[in-house]
């Protein structure tokens, strides 16, 4: 039914991740013949439902302002349900423009200058960009690495909480870079000793729909700690909508909500994308086959990837990429740095992959290679892989 194999013109769309200027600014003058696998974003042509619904709205020959109406909270209180077995109620759900930007909107709500907040690391970079941007220090609690997984290191995560204070903890949860999916165990302790130090816990779920291994527990389904709880997210990730600029949070405490929102009214965060609210209802409420044929691709490119290498690449080591579509490769065997071998990829073999020392901190060693492309570009990618790091 879907045809995932399909290239779509990203050239023309004007995407980033294809972009010449954006990619030599970049990495450098890199072969024509480039294969991009850096920035978060999939090469897949949108769900037909989507593109059926955009084009019936620029049919109506109107773009004037909307609102959230309420199939927008009906499709978001549905899907949360059906996906993530939680019951969320209207009040709690307020909508943003990305999330991203809304993590930015929290720290202004809830930090002062000169406050902290706390995170894992490797991590997502715009977490730290964000602290750092509104003049708020970062706290690092460094994840262990077991037998090539990562875990919280709670002892430390503790006496950290305990030492600084920090106003919140934002949490990647499934993990980026690594897809290392939060068990409900971990999940309840990082809330619980949130709620003992009074710090407030953002999650942001947004890898939460590409589930590869495993099972997915979103943070609304602690039976404790949500009292605590702002949760980001959205169905960018998932059905590729990045470039809407939608999101929304849910927010059970109403003192928590109401702070965050008075901070969105001060930036005049009112109504929505006019596309963004459709793209929200109709990928949730009509997308759902595109969305798992769409991750059981990707769970094939995974596959195929973590095989060739194991066998032909032995020297990299892939993490188990248990969700997203975003493969936390380990180099540290190649004897090169990560700038080295982004680098070497990206001049010689025109392979466009993501540096892990961009992760903040505990990066180095490490590259990010995005899998969410067509099956032959991946594997052309390895080929190049290979005869570069032979």
């Amino acid at each position: 039914m879907y045809h995932f194999d399909e290239i779509a013109d990203r050239v023309s769309e004007k995407s980033r991740k294809w972009d010449r200027k954006i990619i030599e600014k970049k990495f450098g003058s890199v072969p024509e013949n480039f294969i991009p696998m850096w920035i978060a974003d999939m090469d897949f042509k949108m769900p037909p439902e989507l593109e059926k619904a955009f084009h019936e709205a620029i049919s109506r020959g109107v773009l004037g302002y909307t609102y959230c109406y309420e199939e927008f909270y009906d499709a978001v209180i549905k899907w949360q349900y059906d996906m993530h077995h939680v019951t969320v109620k209207k009040d709690w759900i307020t909508l943003s423009y990305g999330t991203v930007s809304t993590i930015h909107y929290v720290i202004q709500a809830f930090c002062e200058r000169g406050d902290c907040v706390m995170m894992n690391t490797p991590v997502y970079d715009p977490f730290d960009s964000a602290a750092r941007k509104q003049g708020v220090k970062s706290i690092y609690n460094s994840l262990k690495l077991v037998e090539g997984r990562y875990y919280i290191d709670f002892e430390h995560l503790k006496s950290q909480l305990e030492q600084y204070k920090p106003k919140l903890y934002l949490f990647c949860s499934p993990h980026n870079p690594s897809g290392r999916i939060w068990c409900l165990e971990e999940l309840t302790e990082v809330a619980r000793l949130c709620k003992e130090h009074n710090t407030i816990l953002i999650t942001d779920e947004v890898h939460g729909e590409h589930i590869m291994y495993g099972e997915f527990h979103s943070a609304l389904n602690l039976t404790d700690g949500c009292e605590n709880l702002i949760l980001v997210t959205s169905p960018n990730k998932g059905f590729n909508l990045g470039g809407l600029k939608t999101s929304y949070s849910i927010i059970s405490n109403e003192h928590i909500r109401n702070r965050f929102r008075k901070k969105l009214e001060q930036n005049s965060i009112t109504s929505p994308n006019v596309f963004g609210i459709i793209g929200v209802i109709i990928a949730y409420e009509q997308c759902r086959p595109w969305l798992a044929g769409v991750n059981a691709y990707i769970k094939e490119n995974y596959e195929l990837f973590e095989s060739y290498i194991e066998k032909k690449i032995p020297k990299l080591k892939v993490m188990k990429m248990e969700s997203s579509y975003l493969a936390w490769v380990n180099i540290q065997e190649t004897g090169f740095t990560s700038e080295e071998i982004t680098t070497m990829l990206a001049l010689q073999a025109g392979v466009l992959v993501e540096n892990g020392t961009h992760f903040v901190k505990d990066g180095e060693g490490y590259i990010r290679v995005n899998l969410g492309t067509q099956k032959d570009k991946v594997l052309e990618a390895l080929r190049r892989m290979e005869k570069i790091l032979r």
